[in-house]
């Protein structure tokens, strides 16, 4: 492998490429012609990946700064410390323009009759309704207490809002905090009819901290919440059989991590700032004034306070997953597979044929098995109903469920308690490699013969992502593709990871491999060959070198990634024919598809994996060959729009800025033009009312048509056209109303 790759001049850091990502979501949230709730959801979104981001990979730059310093970035040649320092100011840039979208918000809001008020802007009469609300509702559960030798600093948790209060208490100058209670409203409505008025539970303890600590003397207060690293090393836990315990100590460590980022509401005075830097031992350059609030999740709740016309109007025309019209729903969805291969395409297909699959097959008497790999699950899966109702019914159900699973742990801890339970065979999977992979396989006896059905797919087995994130799912009966699933499957319950496969491409042992090969096929044409494909990311430095050589010998390469791309695209004589792209828009961009050549030497392939080192690598994935004519055109269709999309869609230049599109043709967006084309099956479903709830898997309790409006074409700047600026500026533009 080549050394330094950041000298041959196409490549950029991972971590800048990811914020240009996030600001797309900020772009989203600043548009006029979304949707005013919806703006509101995109900022959350956000400030949301922000938080991860800090968590995750500024947590890891920590960790990696600490231990190796002279260690450097295989795409910049950029230390650790180098790329922290611009993680910081671009970051800090980023905080800067959320606040003005902020801002712009709560003026729409306030032209709809929405108000989001500070305990400030609040009437006198309003403020003593506050405290009175406070008194009564807040007070009694408020955990407030003043920092001392007898009176310890207690563990802060993340991503929790607390008040900070510099007073003086019986003589002393000290320091008060208080968590916001996680079980009260994050905001509380004011009692006025005509209009949404509504002030922050964090705004109205920080008004009333001096009811808490009678007779002290506050003389400086203010709000702020904390991120803690969460990059743990499992391996680091206590060695254990139990990789569920190890797991479980490995929660109870990350709520301990050191602070990687601290938000406050207001400036503090460099007395308070000390007290805060003392006792939270946080360093002044990861700490963000702010005066968005810091509970950034009520923004997803604002539309509940309204009347429902009112809602409506401030959201997108709603949208329905429909179903596949490929079933008839009142036949056996099993034996139709045999027949013929389907493709499910969320959000605009429902997941629904898939989960009335797995309930068909927990109650067929013929059943034997159901293996299964989950990653991630909804809140309250009716997948695992049907597992557990499968394996109550006799049915060997086996279950590797992805333990390590980032944020979803103790979720799918739960889970594998509850579906151990009732009968079920469960994995966790491996300490070194994530089972990242999507596929079922089911198998039915049928007289002699045994018959079976697969189903593989981009994205998880969650019914509420799967109204929200664009993935596809392939169920089939290929016999050689089968065969792969069940040699899978067994693979995976002997812990062997280098299993030889016929037709599914599976990392860590086959797949970089395959992808490799295929793009070297396609270099060998030179100016013949094309390469297409979509993903959310692209990292792995084997996999971007041959895209590069490809590219070099004239190979035209279509990438569509939503969020990193660390190779750099159109850079004269390195990259030329590489095009790169990103569609943010209603619904995340989520699904995997890979396209080599044209016509019957075409490869495509869907796969769990982008062409990051840690898929191709660290993880257990699986890809699978497209072999229905009809499921590929539908794919190529779908490609097509993307490419099209001069909407939501950006250019990505070869500094690796996010460009707008400017053309001469009518605007299209993929996911509007997909909702259209989707058409309802004339089927209707057969009746899915619950199964009867057993005593094993009872009360599981878990501890934890919109068209945008056609807008003159803007002049773009000169940033996004690589031209000198003008010497005279240009108008303004007029303000949208």
């Amino acid at each position: 492998m080549q050394k330094g790759l950041y000298k041959a001049g196409y490549t950029q850091n991972r971590e800048l490429s990811w914020l240009r990502f996030n600001e797309r979501c900020l772009e989203e949230a600043n548009d006029p012609d979304v949707p005013l709730l919806e703006r509101l959801t995109f900022i959350a979104i956000f400030s949301s990946n922000l938080d991860e981001f800090f968590s995750v990979r500024v947590g890891a730059l920590l960790g990696m700064n600490a231990v190796k310093p002279d260690g450097v970035d295989n795409k910049t040649g950029w230390t650790a410390a180098q790329q922290l320092k611009r993680i910081y100011a671009e970051a800090d840039e980023l905080c800067q323009r959320r606040e003005q979208v902020y801002k712009s918000l709560k003026k729409a809001l306030k032209r709809e009759g929405i108000y989001d008020l500070s305990y400030a802007d609040c009437t006198k009469e309003e403020q003593e309704w506050l405290h009175t609300y406070f008194t009564q509702n807040i007070q009694p559960v408020l955990g407030a207490q003043i920092i001392d030798p007898g009176h310890p600093l207690p563990p802060l948790q993340s991503g929790v809002v607390y008040i900070a209060a510099l007073m003086k208490h019986r003589g002393n100058e000290v320091l008060a905090i208080a968590p916001v209670p996680a079980g009260l409203p994050a905001i509380i409505r004011l009692p006025d009819k005509k209009t949404v008025r509504f002030v922050h539970i964090g705004e109205v303890i920080l008004a009333n901290i001096d009811v808490v600590f009678s007779g002290a003397e506050i003389k400086e207060r203010l709000k702020f919440t904390i991120t803690r690293n969460s990059a743990i090393d499992i391996s680091s836990m206590t060695d254990t059989e139990d990789y569920r315990v190890k797991m479980i100590q490995m929660l109870k460590k990350r709520k301990n991590m050191d602070l990687v980022r601290m938000e406050i509401s207001g400036t503090p005075s460099p007395q308070f700032a000390k007290y805060l830097s003392k006792d939270l031992k946080m360093d002044s350059s990861v700490t963000y004034v702010t005066e968005m609030p810091l509970d950034h999740g009520y923004l997803w709740g604002v539309g509940s306070l309204l009347d429902p016309e009112h809602a409506k109007r401030l959201k997108y025309e709603p949208y329905t997953p429909k179903l596949s019209p490929a079933f008839k729903y009142s036949r056996s969805l099993f034996t139709q597979i045999q027949k013929k291969d389907v493709l499910l395409s969320y959000p605009f297909e429902s997941m629904e044929p898939f989960l009335l699959l797995i309930k068909e097959a927990a109650t067929d008497p013929d059943v034997l098995s159901i293996r299964i790999t989950i990653y991630r699950l909804a809140k309250r899966a009716r997948l695992v109903d049907y597992l557990c109702l499968a394996a109550e019914n006799g049915k060997d159900v086996t279950v590797l469920i992805e333990l390590k699973a980032r944020f979803d742990e103790q979720h799918n801890i739960d889970y594998a308690e509850k579906l151990a339970e009732s009968g079920c065979t469960v994995m966790y999977g491996f300490e070194d490699y994530k089972v990242h992979s999507k596929i079922c396989l089911i198998t039915r006896k049928n007289g002699r013969k045994l018959q079976h059905a697969a189903l593989i797919a981009t994205g998880n087995f969650n019914e509420s992502t799967a109204k929200l994130y664009t993935d596809v799912a392939y169920m089939t009966a290929d016999p050689e593709i089968i065969t792969d699933c069940i040699s899978f499957f067994q693979n995976m319950m002997a812990g062997i990871l280098n299993g030889k496969y016929k037709r599914l491409i599976v990392s860590p042992v086959s797949l970089k491999q395959t992808i490799i090969r295929l793009i070297e096929r396609e270099t060998r044409k030179g100016k013949n060959g094309r390469i297409l494909c979509k993903m959310n990311a692209i990292t792995d430095e084997e996999i971007i070198m041959k895209l590069q050589e490809a590219s070099a010998a004239g190979v035209q390469i279509n990438l569509i990634v939503r969020s990193i791309s660390c190779i750099l695209p159109e850079v004269p004589g390195k990259t030329d024919n590489i095009h790169i792209r990103s569609i943010v828009g209603r619904y995340l961009e989520h699904s995997r598809i890979f396209v080599f050549g044209t016509g019957r030497y075409e490869k495509m392939y869907i796969a769990s994996a982008d062409f990051m080192t840690r898929n191709t690598e660290r993880r257990v994935e699986i890809g699978v060959p497209i072999l229905d004519a009809d499921i590929r055109q539908r794919l190529h269709d779908y490609l097509d729009l993307c490419l099209r999309d001069n909407t939501k869609a950006r250019i990505m230049n070869s500094k690796g800025e996010l460009c707008r599109i400017y053309d001469d043709e009518e605007e299209l967006s993929v996911q509007n033009e997909m909702m259209k084309r989707t058409i309802a099956s004339k089927e209707v479903l057969p009746s899915v009312a619950p199964h009867p709830v057993t005593a094993a898997h009872k009360g599981i309790v878990f501890k934890t048509k919109y068209e945008p409006r056609r807008r003159a074409p803007r002049k773009p700047k000169p940033q996004e056209t690589g031209q000198p600026a003008p010497e005279t500026p240009a108008p303004a533009e007029e303000k949208n109303k």
